[in-house]
């Protein structure tokens, strides 16, 4: 009797151990049930309103349950439109109240690093297991000596363009235009027809610096030099820029994206009414999942007569923004040890892999990993995808995604400098009234 209980306390306490030195993962997965401190613990999560809505009923659905088996965790997942996300963070950091998780776009968790929780611990443990992250994933929540955020993922942003449409002008998947040049030439034809190109120019989170952001970067413009201190926005390939973007914007873009918010392209594309947009795969996996709802001029499904490319080339280069995401656990919040483990538990492969296939391939992940994933063997038409974010760059580029970069691309002035100019500004004034802003935010 004393060697079967010493031995059933050495298993035990040996189980304790490693729940403890884990951060408490291990052990919950070999116990089953959650640290003590997690028991009973609600969790407010603020999230934007995902363009797969089948992920955000998982969340609220089958993960929740899972959670409150595993952690002991009743998971409140809030979910409200991605324009008002930032509006919302900076109410609950500034009032120190409101939910335990925010949901960060691009890299706003910078804005509130000395708000947030450090989470390298979790950071560090996600990315050794997963292959590493994507550099884009950890410059939007690493400040240089900690992670102030656990990535979260990264939308691919590519060109989502109608096969027939291109293939009546003389081009498609296999003549795609190769240059901004080539894309102007070809999209003026099709504007011809009536089927134009469709890009917002106002304040789309996620769409607009998508689409402007590595424009700017192919012509050999940046906002700051790699110092993070000299603002370089002013410059003649800034300027060469600008001038190319008016006419190509009036030549092949409908005028009302001037005002499109970021489901504008979606719906446009979606109703036959633009040829070619750089957005996420959720136009595509919409029109998959609606055969018989979304068809094209003809009456088919939409989805068989559409296909991805990457941004055309400049003379600068080929260069690309895959929107990344993040999750902050604020300072404020009292459960900040129940939100640390929710997101290991919840971005650990056996639950991340969950989410991710409810994606189809929206998400491509923050991670390595999952360029490996059996998803990308499912459809052809999404496998450009599978490895768009290696090519990202982030917002603040060449310079660091610091607190700097974060304010300028919520304040949206890339995006506003081609927007001031498409609607009649002269070029050099664009210009010159963005490297203004962009001092006052770099040096002010």
């Amino acid at each position: 009797m004393r060697v079967t209980t010493r031995r059933r306390f050495l298993r035990l306490s040996g189980l304790g151990a490693v729940a403890a030195g884990s951060g408490g993962l291990a052990g919950i997965f070999v116990l089953g049930r959650a640290p003590a401190f997690a028991q009973g613990t609600t969790l407010h999560w603020l999230k934007f309103v995902d363009f797969v809505p089948v992920s955000d009923q998982l969340l609220r659905g089958k993960i929740a349950d899972e959670a409150q088996k595993a952690l002991g965790i009743k998971l409140q997942v809030e979910t409200i439109n991605g324009d008002g996300v930032q509006a919302r963070i900076s109410s609950a950091i500034q009032s120190k109240t409101g939910p335990d998780i925010l949901m960060a776009v691009n890299n706003w968790a910078q804005l509130y690093a000395d708000s947030a929780v450090d989470v390298s611990d979790i950071a560090e443990e996600i990315g050794k297991a997963q292959g590493g992250y994507y550099q884009t994933a950890r410059d939007v929540a690493f400040d240089g000596t900690k992670w102030i955020a656990v990535p979260y993922t990264i939308l691919g942003a590519l060109l989502v363009n109608r096969v027939s449409w291109f293939k009546d002008v003389g081009s498609g998947p296999d003549k795609f235009p190769q240059t901004w040049e080539e894309y102007r030439a070809i999209g003026k034809l099709l504007k011809a027809k009536d089927r134009p190109y469709g890009q917002t120019l106002a304040h789309a989170f996620g769409d607009g610096p998508a689409f402007w952001y590595p424009y700017l970067w192919s012509w050999g413009g940046k906002e700051v030099e790699v110092d993070g201190k000299t603002v370089a926005l002013n410059s003649k390939e800034t300027l060469e820029s600008v001038k190319f973007a008016v006419p190509f914007w009036n030549d092949c873009y409908d005028a009302g994206a001037l005002s499109w918010d970021d489901a504008g392209n979606n719906r446009a594309f979606l109703a036959n009414t633009i040829s070619s947009t750089n957005n996420g795969a959720s136009i595509y996996l919409l029109a998959r999942s609606k055969p018989d709802t979304y068809l094209s001029e003809q009456g088919t499904p939409i989805y068989k007569d559409m296909f991805h490319a990457m941004l055309p080339k400049g003379p600068g280069g080929q260069f690309s923004y895959h929107v990344p995401f993040s999750n902050i656990i604020p300072a404020y919040t009292p459960n900040q040890k129940a939100a640390k483990d929710f997101l290991r538990w919840f971005q650990s492969k056996p639950i991340y892999s969950q989410w991710f296939t409810s994606q189809q391939g929206f998400s491509v992940g923050s991670t390595k990993m999952w360029e490996q994933d059996p998803l990308w063997k499912i459809d052809p038409v999404m496998v450009p995808f599978r490895t768009a974010a290696e090519s990202g760059r982030y917002a603040g580029y060449a310079g660091p995604a610091g607190r700097a970069a974060a304010e300028a691309i919520s304040k949206f002035i890339i995006v506003d400098m081609y927007t001031k100019a498409v609607q009649g500004m002269a070029p050099e004034d664009a210009v010159k009234w963005a490297h203004e802003e962009m001092v006052k935010i770099y040096n002010g």
